[in-house]
């Protein structure tokens, strides 16, 4: 395809994502205090965990402006009808990517796309499980005369970073397995690298959890190690077929080992040529 087909077939699917995103977020709008409720019962469970435990902390959420509700209903809206509509605008960039691949790419590209999906639920449950645990842990350095009132958007921030933060955490482990069965990393320097892989998915999960307290990181931790030790695992088995169909199809060659193509070649210069002309045994002259 021409340029200008190629920017054209872009704008186009463009358009359709965008259009797929506004009816999402207009019909994730009329389902606003479902979704509000979904979003703050982590809070009002780590109220009510403080309360039972005898910590009475005069707390509340808030909104600091008169038009922030509104801004605040279409944050949860937008975010929403991203979430809703992203079956088709991932569609929409699969399908203008697609036509490039070749069919071993696609494969593995619909591989990838089947296990992220699954995933990104799995860290996003996870994510929204440990939430009350954490915001109980930082709620209750509120001193007995300080009053705890958090700010909705403010409040939204923090949630949606804990999910997304957990939904691509568990995404890492699939990235690993891509890059062994592209070849780029294999089976043998993952295991050699295990210590420093654990250590630091353990600093990660320190740093990319806006809570301190060490549950939040171990329950990110912990699941992160188990899924990166099935991809090492996985990549083990990748080596092995590879290495077994190279050794089939005659490609593995060792490293002090001379390949036949250089055998032949050196063979080819040893062989006398017919155009070259015997030596004269007669003495010169």
């Amino acid at each position: 395809m021409p340029l200008a087909e190629h920017l054209r077939e872009l704008r186009d699917r463009l358009l359709k994502a965008v259009l797929a995103i506004v009816v999402g977020t207009v019909a994730a709008a009329f389902f606003y205090d479902q979704l509000l409720d979904f979003l703050t019962v982590p809070y009002f469970q780590a109220v009510e965990t403080l309360e039972e435990n005898g910590q009475d902390i005069n707390e509340a959420l808030t909104f600091s402006g008169i038009a922030d509700p509104f801004t605040f209903a279409l944050k949860i809206s937008l975010v929403a009808g991203l979430v809703v509509s992203s079956p088709f605008w991932l569609y929409q960039i699969w399908a203008y990517i697609v036509p490039a691949l070749h069919r071993n790419e696609r494969r593995w590209t619909i591989l990838f796309c089947a296990i992220a999906g699954p995933l990104f639920i799995i860290g996003f449950i996870t994510g929204y499980l440990v939430l009350p645990k954490g915001i109980e842990l930082l709620m209750g350095f509120t001193p007995d005369f300080a009053s705890n009132f958090n700010a909705l958007p403010d409040y939204l921030a923090f949630v949606l970073r804990i999910l997304l933060v957990f939904s691509v955490a568990f995404e890492i482990p699939l990235f690993v397995v891509l890059l062994n069965a592209m070849g780029a990393v294999s089976g043998r320097q993952l295991a050699s690298s295990r210590a420093w892989i654990i250590l630091a998915t353990f600093i990660f999960a320190a740093i990319a959890t806006p809570s301190t307290d060490p549950l939040t990181m171990i329950v990110l931790a912990l699941p992160m190690t188990l899924l990166f030790l099935i991809a090492e695992a996985i990549a083990h088995l990748v080596d092995r077929r590879r290495a077994k169909r190279e050794a089939a199809e005659g490609l593995a060659v060792a490293d002090d080992e001379m390949s036949e193509i250089t055998v032949e070649h050196d063979l080819a210069d040893d062989r006398p040529s017919d155009l070259d002309e015997p030596d004269d045994p007669r003495p010169a002259p």
